[in-house]
């Protein structure tokens, strides 16, 4: 393989980030690289994070990029601890969906958050079909909205990150009722990962083990086209089906601080010296 592809399992989130490297220089990219968060005291550590760090310095890697699939709902991201932390021998961009501007737009106005809404917290934001050069190798971005509008897929070397679009086939696929989701808009872009060659290999960012299955991070398309659970019939059952199940879904237990921190990039929320989240409540008398 022209890549090597590490990867790292956040069970707090069941979240899978990725270390992909070109074997011959080295260059780096990071996906979806998760926080700790322990909400009741408001505790945010990076034992993940720090593991990728060390796996970076022991393997002499140079990290070039941290790539977000999307603003997560599920879980804080540390792009910008493990930016900090690396910049001195590692000088990285963070990156993401140019439509990362629409979720900043809603959520700055939902949680009353002062803030720039053009995406200038991350260092570059990919439009569909852009592309850039990993050591020999070239990435390909991929816009995948449906389960939020920001949502990309990186391509590279026959190996597409493919964020909350797809799960494992016994997992089905994301759910689409945060704002700007789509279920029709999903379906398009599943059947875009699916119009793939057949050995393209898919990386999730998520596995949740149904029935205790043993984890697992993979799949290819040939595989999602013919045992995807959710897939197996035409585009408007989906819909119908996709959008039932979304209706009885909880809130993700961590949606209210992580939003808050990833369409900044993941830097802290200040006010004065102290960083702070704030959670919108719902009042049912």
């Amino acid at each position: 393989m022209s890549i090597l592809v590490e990867s790292f399992f956040h069970q707090q989130s069941a979240t899978f980030s990725y270390l992909v490297s070109c074997q011959i220089t080295k260059s780096t990219m990071l996906i979806d690289p998760p926080a700790d968060f322990d909400a009741p005291s408001g505790t945010l550590s990076f034992s993940t994070a720090n593991d990728i760090i060390i796996y970076i310095n022991e393997n002499q890697l140079a990290l070039e990029w941290i790539l977000e699939s999307h603003a997560h709902a599920d879980h804080i991201t540390a792009a910008s601890y493990i930016k900090q932390r690396l910049a001195s021998q590692h000088p990285c961009k963070i990156a993401t969906g140019s439509k990362i501007t629409q979720v900043q737009q809603h959520f700055s106005r939902l949680y009353d958050i002062e803030m720039p809404c053009d995406g200038s917290q991350f260092e570059q934001l990919f439009n569909d079909n852009d592309s850039f050069k990993l050591g020999e190798q070239e990435v390909t971005i991929l816009e995948t909205p449906g389960h939020t509008p920001d949502s990309v897929c990186y391509l590279i070397a026959g190996n597409l990150f493919v964020g909350d679009t797809f799960f494992m086939p016994d997992s089905g696929t994301a759910r689409c009722d945060f704002p700007g989701g789509s279920a029709k808009a999903l379906y398009a872009s599943l059947q875009r990962i699916l119009a793939l060659p057949d050995n393209t290999i898919l990386w999730m960012c998520h596995d949740y083990q149904p029935n205790g299955r043993p984890l697992a991070n993979k799949s290819s398309v040939i595989e999602q086209r013919t045992t995807n659970i959710h897939l197996q019939t035409n585009e408007q059952d989906y819909i119908t089906a996709r959008n039932s199940r979304d209706a009885t879904l909880s809130v993700p237990k961590l949606l209210h601080p992580a939003i808050q921190m990833n369409i900044r990039a993941g830097q802290l929320p200040q006010q004065n010296t102290q960083a702070f989240v704030s959670i919108p409540l719902t009042v049912l008398l």
